[in-house]
């Protein structure tokens, strides 16, 4: 067994063996959906077939859903910020069986340029047995006991301008709840003890963002500094490292010490989407952001240390690149789709197009890999499925305009939870 074969296996400690959809990207962080959930998943679905059911949302939310032990969980907020509330509904009957305010601001920093594009309740939560972790950047993380919603520890203490909102969700590992904060003033990762919510460690960016005066001080804020990624995870030989791209770099920690490993320079900002380490190929793939996003393939292994800018960078894909949906790694071929629609798979061995197709619409939510089916989600509510392979092959198409979602999907048990603007929607073969 070689090392990166057992870091995919380690890799799966960070979430029950038993968990559902606990992270926006599934179990085990890939978007990947267990072979025992994708049983019977609906391929065909309309306003009147396959829906079980459609639960009413309030206010706003770009979280999606997560899911363990027959609960369903996201978040949302009041469009100026003032009220974040989280809200649980019964997997099985679509009923809320919590929906209360977590956290009340008085004066919301404005979402500037963002308004109507990002709002207050844009991280995902994520689940553990008997645990709940809210986040909603700055203005607050709770863990929350899963059977009554009640609040078991809170942190509003971690400080940072979003500028244009939170994006970054949090992330389980182990008994750490790791946290990002790429704002304009303050850049920075922390890791929180699951159980006690105190700071185990936090360790600022040390990027070098190239834009002071002769006095020390920025010469800009805004977008330049800010990032909205959510971290992933690589072990080489029994070493957890976080993968976290921020504006202009992406940094490698120790998860146990929060020290930096190596970093990776870049020259876009905004980035979103979360790193995917790719254990049997020894590559994590890392997307630089929204001026100019790249695709990067970094070769790493138990030497990588310092900056590898010039010396690890397997392959790059230049052009089409996503500013929000993750790539799905499956047997040697990554699958993505960019903002406008357009799907591209690549061959992960070394960057090279296989096939381009186009899926309508406009893309936020990362798709999902069922068995040999992608899933991908549009903003308009068209759901296109294809299959992983090497040629452009479209299974089904389906069209439910009030189904247009910004948000990732889940699954569980057989059904797709998809969170529309206005509704929690459940798929499933009648």
């Amino acid at each position: 067994m070689t090392r990166y074969t057992t870091a995919l296996l380690s890799m799966m400690i960070c979430v029950p063996a038993t968990a559902q959809w606990p992270d926006r990207h599934g179990p085990e962080l890939t978007s990947h959906v267990r072979a025992e959930d994708a049983k019977g998943l609906p391929t065909k679905w309309s306003e009147t077939e396959n829906i079980a059911w459609k639960a009413l949302l309030h206010d706003e939310g770009h979280s999606s859903p997560v899911i363990l032990d027959g609960k369903v969980w996201l978040t949302s907020a009041t469009p100026d910020g003032k009220k974040q509330f989280v809200i649980c509904i019964d997997e099985e009957t679509g009923n809320v069986l919590h929906d209360k305010v977590v956290f009340e601001n008085e004066e919301p920093e404005s979402l500037g340029g963002a308004k109507g594009f990002n709002n207050y309740a844009a991280p995902s939560c994520v689940l553990a047995p008997g645990a709940v972790y809210v986040h909603f950047g700055s203005y607050g993380t709770a863990r929350l006991d899963a059977e009554t919603a009640e609040v078991v520890w809170q942190r509003r203490d971690l400080p940072c301008r979003h500028f244009r909102g939170p994006g970054s969700s949090p992330v389980l590992y182990d008994d750490k709840l790791i946290l990002t904060f790429d704002g304009i003033d303050q850049q920075y990762t922390a890791a929180l003890d699951c159980k006690s919510g105190k700071t185990l460690w936090r360790t600022d960016r040390s990027t070098n963002y190239n834009d002071l005066d002769d006095n020390g001080r920025p010469k800009r804020d805004g977008d330049m500094r800010k990032a909205f990624c959510t971290p992933g995870f690589a072990v080489i030989d029994d070493r957890v490292q976080l993968l976290s791209v921020g504006s202009r770099a992406m940094h490698s920690y120790d998860l146990a010490t929060g020290k930096e490993i190596w970093t990776l320079r870049h020259t876009s900002y905004n980035a979103g989407i979360r790193p995917l380490w790719l254990a049997q190929e020894g590559l994590a793939l890392i997307n630089t952001g929204s001026r100019g996003a790249q695709l990067a393939a970094v070769k790493l292994d138990a030497s990588t240390k310092g900056d590898i800018t010039e010396s690890h960078v397997a392959w790059d894909v230049k052009k089409g690149n996503p500013r929000f949906a993750k790539p799905i790694y499956n047997d040697g071929l990554v699958f993505q789709i960019n903002d406008l629609g357009v799907v591209s798979c690549i061959d992960a061995t070394d960057g090279t197009e296989v096939w381009k197709g186009r899926a309508t619409g406009n893309y936020r939510g990362s798709p999902i890999l069922a068995g040999e089916h992608l899933y991908f989600f549009s903003e308009e509510g068209l759901g296109t499925i294809l299959k992983a392979g090497r040629q452009f092959e479209e299974v089904a198409s389906n069209a439910v305009p009030a189904l247009g979602t910004t948000a990732c999907p889940a699954v569980s048990n057989g059904a797709l939870f998809v969170r529309s603007k206005t509704h929690l929607y459940k798929i499933k073969q009648n």
